[in-house]
């Protein structure tokens, strides 16, 4: 099958041979030294034996020289007629005596390993053996020229945008498209042959005559016939009714969410045919999701075991779960690393999320179930008007993620709004305004219900099973209708204020703060405590007063001052600073000093010792040249972290 020696026109060893003429080993054929920039003049010898009917490119090759064409190979993968006295043999036997021959004629002169392209199946993993034979093809480059205009011009928008430059360069380059396959299922190639003529006859319709004719026995290209999926699902059959009911209401459509590996399969072959057929596009936006793979980066398959089985997921995870785990962790263009575990983030936030339901419903049946509660006019307080302004900021957000297909990023914003903001902080504020407010608890928990359905249903498209459960919950009448059908929230611009989202981080701030300090000392949340807060900022004090009620039940203060400057406070105290505040908390009578000195001072002397020892190493020369740079750095890393941790703790030998 060899015709031709291609050599690189620039390779000075082989530029005096250009033109000429060699003999082929074996067969004792004269074949030509051809030029060829194609030619790498860096691998292997640098010059390439070209087999046009046996490989693509030398196929290419071939075209471009007009070089002969010689299949040596049958369709069950032995040598025909032209492999000479190798004909009949596989071809794994057969390249075996091909060398041992070369060897026994002493045209081997050299044998050299090298890393070289060989196609594999990826069903298989048998090594692809290319063979020219007949086909259908389809002229394309006409058809392509409406389709790169339609994404061109912006009638069609990718997400991610940098899909585009994928798809332009094969449309800017699209090849005839190869529509037969010799498989047994598929739509058969509407083409007959003439059983005394030889005619070809190809049309929707089989001839007339149709005892006189044979119909190829291939089918079509899988995706020939699924490229005329956005309009032949609705009945389309050709010009005659591509006006139906159906595809006048349903095309063209709006999203069409796919793998960017399929660009030029299916999405570019859509589009071609939607403006070949229907004359119009056939979607407006192109939504590539992420592809899951495996936390090495490999794409998971069967064969390589690297896949987990979906239902036994769902069966230990939820599948409310699993389907929130891969949105939450799939950012706009980016493949997903997967492994099981990460399911967890899934499972505990939708336990968060059901926690927080059921803590409604207990409460809103308590209230009404009980004379110490009423429905009195109840006027919304700051953490209230906080929990609004955050949910309308957030809802804000999320929309214009959506309309953006940014599905990452509109799940990240809702976790930490739901989780944080909804349920470890206002949560906390429902507790002491339902006991501390008794005479407007049925409101303030009716208005706490409504704010948690318009968040269910923010949540509906990730979470879609846990929360029309729980919207059935407050919607006990509803029995025929679905969380699904509802109207997606809209954000209000006027509750929506910046002013108070800002006082209300400086409170977690303080309350964290606060809730540290205690844990830090030993000092368990159920013992009440004095805080001192030391600040010359007006407005600072007007805060802390403001919301003196939270700080003292969220942070358990039985009291607390504000100073301007503090003398004799800062003993025997832990403190935190922040911007413009200092908060002290009194540690007199709370804990025993002598023994928490000597805990202290024992720990004091265990990190001197641990650091001891890694400085000795970080001064070890031999340590330092057999050690990787990774493990050095790991080193100075716990250096650092110990030094940070002495000095925690020699302040508070201080106090």
């Amino acid at each position: 099958g060899d015709v031709a020696v291609a050599v690189n026109p620039e390779d000075e060893r082989y530029k005096k041979f250009i033109g000429k003429k060699v003999i082929l080993p074996l067969v004792g054929k004269e074949i030509p030294v051809i030029a060829d920039d194609y030619v790498d003049i860096e691998f292997g010898t640098g010059a390439l034996k070209i087999t046009p009917a046996h490989d693509i490119n030398d196929f290419e090759l071939g075209k471009r020289h007009n070089l002969e064409i010689i299949n040596v190979l049958t369709k069950d993968s032995k040598l025909n007629e032209n492999g000479l006295e190798f004909a009949g043999k596989d071809i794994y036997t057969a390249r075996k005596e091909v060398v041992e021959k070369l060897k026994e004629y002493g045209n081997l002169i050299k044998e050299e390993e090298y890393i070289h392209n060989v196609a594999f199946s990826e069903k298989s993993d048998a090594v692809i053996e290319p063979y020219m034979s007949e086909q259908w093809f389809v002229s394309m480059s006409k058809l392509a020229q409406p389709a790169i205009h339609a994404v061109e011009s912006g009638a069609i928008k990718f997400h991610p945008e940098k899909w585009v430059k994928t798809y332009m360069h094969w449309m800017n380059n699209i090849q005839d498209w190869c529509i037969s396959r010799q498989l047994w299922w598929g739509h058969r190639i509407p083409v007959w042959y003439h059983k005394v003529s030889g005619e070809i006859y190809c049309d929707i319709e089989p001839p007339k005559d149709i005892n006189n004719w044979e119909q190829d026995p291939d089918v079509l290209d899988t995706w020939f016939s699924s490229w005329l999926w956005p309009f032949s699902v609705f009945g389309w059959t050709g010009e005659e009714n591509k006006n139906n009911k159906d595809l006048k209401f349903y095309y063209p459509t709006d999203l069409l969410v796919t793998a960017n590996e399929i660009i030029y399969l299916w999405v570019a072959r859509m589009i071609i045919a939607g403006l070949e057929y229907m004359h119009d596009i056939p979607f407006t936006d192109v939504y590539f999701n992420s592809i899951i793979r495996d936390e090495q980066g490999r794409k998971m398959s069967k064969s390589l075991g690297n896949s987990p089985e979906p239902l036994d997921v769902m069966d230990k995870y939820g599948t409310d779960a699993l389907r929130f785990t891969l949105v939450y962790l799939a950012p706009l263009g980016n493949d997903v690393l997967f492994n099981e575990q990460k399911t967890e983030i899934g499972r505990n936030f939708i336990t968060k999320i059901w926690n927080a339901g059921r803590f409604l419903i207990f409460n809103y049946n308590k209230i009404n179930s009980s004379d110490d509660y009423s429905y009195n006019n109840y006027k919304p307080d700051l953490s209230d008007k906080w929990i609004y302004s955050r949910f309308n900021s957030v809802l804000s957000s999320i929309t214009k993620n959506l309309n953006n297909y940014r599905l990452n990023d509109y799940t990240k914003e809702l976790y930490n709004f739901v989780w944080s903001d909804f349920c470890d902080w206002y949560i906390e504020f429902l507790k002491i305004k339902i006991e501390s407010e008794r005479d407007s608890a049925g409101k303030i928990i009716e208005d706490a219900i409504n704010l948690f359905t318009n968040i269910l249903k923010t949540l509906h498209p990730v979470i879609p099973f846990v929360t029309e459960e729980l919207w059935h919950s407050f919607n006990p009448k509803e029995k025929d209708s679905s969380i699904s059908i509802q109207d997606f929230p809209e954000f209000e611009k006027d509750e929506i204020n910046e002013e108070i989202e800002k006082e209300f981080e400086f409170l977690k701030e303080v309350v964290t703060s606060i809730r540290n300090l205690k844990a830090e000392n030993g000092i368990s949340f159920n013992t009440s405590c004095e805080i001192v807060f030391l600040t010359e900022d007006e407005d600072v004090k007007f805060l802390i007063n403001e919301f003196e009620d939270y700080i003292k039940k969220l942070c358990n203060v039985s009291e607390f001052k504000i100073e301007d400057d503090v003398d004799e406070v800062t003993k025997n105290s832990a403190s935190s600073v922040h911007k413009d505040l200092e908060i002290f908390l009194i540690l007199e009578g709370l804990i025993d000093f002598a023994k928490q000195n000597e805990k202290i001072q024992k720990e004091i002397e265990n990190l001197e010792k641990y650091l001891d020892n890694i400085n000795k190493k970080l001064t070890n020369e031999r340590f330092l040249e057999k050690a990787s740079e990774e493990v050095v750095e790991k080193e100075k890393e716990k250096r650092e972290e110990t030094i940070n941790k002495l000095e925690k703790l020699k302040q508070k030998l201080e106090f």
